[in-house]
């Protein structure tokens, strides 16, 4: 889980206020929303060094449930995939109602790292199911990106070899819940990833360590469009079972691991 407001996410965000109820549905929806971020954390995993991210996305949504958006943010230290200081998601799908609240989510994501080393891009299908039971909403995910060299294990275990293809898989599940008369939603996720233990071609990796889990509870405080976040982020990953990492995976400013626990605090407007 990414700790922003991925485009995917945006795909949920209603109609703007100011539409009257009587008002005919759009065939084409337009939705978007910009965030502060104290530490932009991808899968657990800082992605700016452990400091401060601004982000932001549009999403398009056609009444059929055909959706595409893009979102960005700013990148530091290991998200920087071969020198680039900005990742572009370029997102497609399709959304499908399926009875009793649920719906069926396939779509495949595009990460673009502009301005930085070749083969750095990389394609992630996913399939998420999401639905309620009773005040608590639910989602479930998987996301499978093929064999690509931006994925691959070019250096730092005994199996590495330039222009290596690898794999990457991820499996997540999200729950949240309103506090009752309260503008307070809970929040809680749950990630694992399995995929390359070295590094690519760029230096970094989108599974450090070829294996671990993430983890995240936290709360978000409605103030109208305005949206005041918490939360407490965590990994499996030790510092013992990242060392064949460094110096790569490590804050550049004093050494400090970019997988341990960590406080992350948001603010967010919807459009």
């Amino acid at each position: 889980m990414k700790i922003r407001l991925a485009a995917a996410a945006l795909l949920g965000l209603s109609s703007p206020a100011f539409a009257q109820e009587t008002d005919a549905p759009k065939p084409v929806t337009v939705s978007g929303s910009v965030a502060l971020v104290s530490d932009y954390r991808f899968r657990g995993v800082s992605q700016t060094d452990k400091e401060m991210a601004v982000q932001g996305g549009l999403t398009v949504t056609h009444e059929s449930g055909l959706y595409g958006a893009v979102w960005g943010s700013n990148l530091a230290g290991w998200g920087t995939f071969g020198g680039a200081n900005m990742e572009l998601d370029l997102v497609g799908g399709y959304k499908l109602p399926i009875g009793g609240g649920a719906a069926l989510d396939v779509g495949v994501t595009w990460y673009m790292y502009p301005g930085g080393a070749s083969k750095t891009d990389f394609a992630e299908p996913y399939v998420k199911l999401s639905g309620s039971l009773g005040p608590v909403s639910a989602l479930a995910g998987v996301a499978y990106a093929p064999s690509q060299q931006a994925l691959g294990n070019w250096s730092n275990t005994p199996e590495s070899r330039e222009g290596d293809k690898e794999d990457n898989l991820y499996l997540w599940g999200d729950i949240s819940t309103a506090v009752p008369k309260t503008p307070i939603t809970l929040k809680a996720h749950l990630g694992y990833s399995d995929g390359n233990p070295g590094l690519g071609p760029n230096g970094t990796s989108v599974a450090p360590t070829g294996s671990y889990a993430d983890w995240l509870v936290g709360a978000d405080l409605a103030l109208g469009k305005v949206v005041l976040g918490v939360a407490y982020v965590d990994t499996s990953i030790t510092k013992r079972e990242s060392e064949y990492l460094l110096p790569n995976f490590s804050s550049t400013k004093d050494g400090s691991t970019i997988a341990g626990s960590q406080v992350v605090f948001s603010v967010s407007a919807a459009f």
